[in-house]
């Protein structure tokens, strides 16, 4: 179904790093609690099913596209505040939607997508 351009200047979606990562244990399918710095905008919680292709200890710094502007919700008794954005393989796992590092370096958390 096609939007308007007014449409998709509604989402707000922005550069962050990841800072802090856990397991969420009461999640009924594998997935991690994520803390984002998010620049201006502060430090926010995702839940991401992101489990089968990113091991625990190595998600912390990595930079994400989030949509920031979704209202909070409740994920396995854990408050999500940000999408933190992803693509499907064709195992039908998560990988995480990132910014090439190469240019990446001086964009600060909180850019806006242009």
């Amino acid at each position: 179904m096609p939007i308007t351009f007014d449409d998709f200047q509604k989402i707000d979606i922005r550069l962050g790093t990841i800072v802090k990562a856990e397991r969420n244990t009461k999640a009924r399918k594998p997935a991690y609690k994520l803390w984002v710095d998010l620049g201006e905008l502060g430090i926010k919680q995702s839940s991401a099913q992101i489990t089968e292709l990113y091991a625990l200890e190595t998600i912390v710094g990595k930079r994400v596209i989030c949509v920031v502007n979704f209202e909070p919700m409740k994920v396995a008794g854990f408050k999500s505040e940000v999408l933190v954005t992803g693509f499907y393989n064709a195992k039908n796992q998560v990988a995480l939607a990132t910014i090439d590092p190469t240019y990446a370096g001086d964009i600060v958390n909180g850019s806006k997508l242009a």
